[in-house]
């Protein structure tokens, strides 16, 4: 699976998982691109941006008030966590250096990438962990969590594979991170930022359709947290014909949008029939919009409104797509750095 999807895949989950929570990081190099840094680290709480670092800062910054709960105990956590990153910078453009040799270049614009984290059911106490690179943009090599091995995507990984595979106090510390130390700061974290991570937002719900012919199209746009589902309904039975799902979308308030298209011309006789169904993790009732004429937004009826639901979307897709490339350009960014944490690996 690419290395980019299989993040939007992690981080924005569809289905409704009240129990769910993920710790991962991202870690990028590159070289030659212009106006960026060198190097950034991104780590992420339940879909929240908790840490970040670059080359250029040089320093490892809070994105959270509630993680600074953590220096209560460990006031040095900070520097260490900012000392522990130099390192990891160091050793990842030193593992850029040997992908471009591997690959036979010289120049140009390159990208190093990780991706890794770990996930907890504060239910069942079940965990699960994750482990990838890439490199410009493709999926380079894997840890299978299964069998703790690596997994080599491209010819050019064989040689970090064997190396890895025989590293046995790699493997030892990989066990150790991923079932233990990884969860272990997962809730701690989560238990930090409770009144964040665990508040719900319900969202607003509009029906829009560009012209009398076109799809219906149902938006429900700020909510949190991402744990949610949105779909057609039709005599009470959730339907998946002529239905289209759009992506789930971050807002610039740190909530969430989504919507979801249906094949339907509007008639009297279909009026009521149809419903859209938001469902949002931690609350029981579901949101549900019928679909009625008098309640679509559209160029014909509600220009005004149309054209305010349609800008307020184009901004929202315009400020993902510019994420979406930053994250492209990041993915994999944010070593978990602590000496009692991960150590990077040179190749």
């Amino acid at each position: 699976m690419n290395l980019f999807l299989f993040f939007l895949l992690v981080v924005q989950m569809h289905s409704v998982t009240p129990v769910i929570h993920t710790l991962q990081y991202f870690q990028t190099t590159f070289s030659q691109v212009p106006n960026f840094p060198e190097y950034v680290e991104i780590g992420y709480v339940d879909g929240v941006e908790t840490i970040y670092y670059d080359s250029n800062i040089r320093k490892a910054e809070s994105k959270q008030d509630w993680m600074n709960k953590i220096t209560a105990e460990d006031p040095k956590y900070w520097q260490i966590e900012t000392e522990t990153i130099v390192r990891n910078e160091f050793t990842n453009k030193h593992n850029l250096e040997v992908r471009k040799k591997l690959f036979n270049q010289t120049g140009g614009v390159h990208i190093n990438q990780r991706m890794y984290g770990c996930e907890w059911n504060d239910e069942t106490d079940e965990v699960k962990g994750w482990d990838q690179y890439g490199y410009d943009g493709e999926d380079f090599i894997s840890f299978d969590m299964k069998t703790w091995t690596y997994t080599a995507a491209k010819p050019q990984a064989f040689p970090a594979k064997l190396q890895w595979d025989q590293n046995i106090f790699l493997l030892d510390y990989q066990k150790y991170y991923y079932t233990e130390e990884c969860p272990s700061y997962l809730k701690k974290y989560v238990k930090n930022g409770k009144k964040v991570l665990m508040r719900t937002e319900l969202p607003e719900v509009f029906l829009l359709q560009k012209t009398p012919s076109s799809p219906v199209t149902c938006m429900a746009t700020g909510f949190y947290p991402d744990l949610a589902d949105l779909f057609w309904r039709k005599d009470g039975e959730q339907i998946f014909e002529d239905v289209e799902h759009g992506e789930l979308l971050p807002n610039h308030d740190g909530t969430f949008q989504m919507s979801v298209e249906l094949k339907v011309e509007v008639t009297a006789e279909v009026e009521g029939k149809y419903e859209c169904v938001f469902q949002l993790s931690g609350v029981k009732e579901d949101l549900v919009t019928k679909l009625e004429r008098r309640s679509i937004l559209s160029n014909a009826s509600h220009e005004d409104n149309w054209s305010v639901a349609l800008a307020a979307t184009a901004a929202v897709v315009a400020v993902a797509a510019v994420l979406a490339a930053i994250i492209i350009v990041m993915l994999a960014t944010a070593a978990w750095s602590s000496p009692r944490r991960w150590r990077l690996k040179a190749e």
